[in-house]
């Protein structure tokens, strides 16, 4: 068994993140001993669940329905692989996006260094993108899709 502030320390979040958290009825389960919380390895679990759809996109509010339909049992198996494949969705579009700003950054940091080495940015204008390095070419037409 774990207090909150091992708990808090373990996740990396305030103590008032973890009590909004119960209170919000998302650690349903939580046992008290004369009032302080305990931690079990389930709570663990789903603080990890919790911090991932949070992470994700998910509201409080779906994570709280995700947690009830945790604790309804077998029959809402279907919602719960449902609600994973939506946030997949969600995270790999936020990750392509994220892949087209990276692509951005590094052109933009060759960019800057080969003006910086010539002292003038009409070389490297010159340059773009045709006689690019086949690296920063291919991050700079990702980054103009």
């Amino acid at each position: 068994m774990y207090t909150i502030g091992q708990v808090a320390a373990m996740f990396d979040l305030p103590v008032s993140t973890i009590r909004y958290y119960d209170k919000a009825g998302l650690l349903p389960d939580i046992q008290r001993v004369s009032g302080i919380r305990q931690f079990s390895d389930n709570e663990l679990e789903a603080l990890r669940v919790i911090e991932c759809l949070k992470k994700s996109g998910l509201e409080i509010k779906a994570i709280k329905q995700f947690m009830d339909w945790n604790q309804a049992g077998n029959e809402t198996f279907d919602q719960r692989k449902t609600l994973f494949e939506k946030q997949m969705v969600a995270v790999e579009a936020e990750i392509a996006s994220l892949e087209k700003v990276r692509a951005m950054l590094r052109y933009k940091q060759w960019y800057y260094t080969e003006a910086i080495k010539a002292g003038d940015e009409d070389p490297v204008i010159a340059m773009v993108p045709d006689q690019m390095p086949p690296d920063i070419k291919q991050a700079y037409e990702r980054s103009h899709i």
